[in-house]
């Protein structure tokens, strides 16, 4: 990775089907701060079939990238087609900004693109979970103005094959 002196040495945009590699290499950052790698399953075939370079992509993805290339975060977004206000909700799945980008703005620029990205798209709400113990996501979610929902509470039901 390029060394990294502020946040002037970055730009946000699009994630391009040239960002797989590296992408899914976050994505596992991700998964192992999280606690799931043993069961990540996503190769880059899966971000080029599913998103990256589909026609009608599952999901889609800005990325931070360094003047040289390197990608130091990312946004996961998938978007629900309408609620009921008949606007789409968009979810932020992911966002992950690797130790050495942290602190330096640029978690901010990808959230501040991925919220300017909901608008456009005509969404009503950007939701997004965050780990119960994860407090530093916390006081950043809060600082961009979000905040808990407190009138529901996440359920799952694990679907096997």
């Amino acid at each position: 990775m390029s060394a990294i002196t502020g946040p002037s040495t970055f730009c946000i945009r699009p994630a391009l089907a040239a960002d797989a590699a590296g992408l899914l290499q976050l994505m596992r950052e991700l998964a192992a701060f999280e606690g799931y790698l043993a069961e990540f399953s996503v190769t880059v075939e899966d971000l080029l079939a599913r998103g990256l370079d589909a026609e009608q992509p599952q999901f889609r993805a800005y990325v931070a990238v360094t003047a040289a290339g390197d990608l130091l975060a990312y946004a996961a977004l998938v978007e629900v087609a309408f609620t009921y206000d008949l606007r789409p909700d968009c979810r932020l799945k992911e966002l992950y900004v690797t130790a050495p980008a942290r602190q330096l703005g640029v978690g901010r620029a990808l959230m501040l693109a991925v919220i300017a990205a909901a608008r456009q798209h005509g969404c009503g709400r950007l939701k997004w979970d965050v780990l119960p113990g994860n407090s530093n996501a916390k006081r950043f979610y809060r600082q961009l103005g979000g905040e808990p929902v407190r009138d529901w509470e996440a359920w799952v039901l694990q679907l096997r094959p």
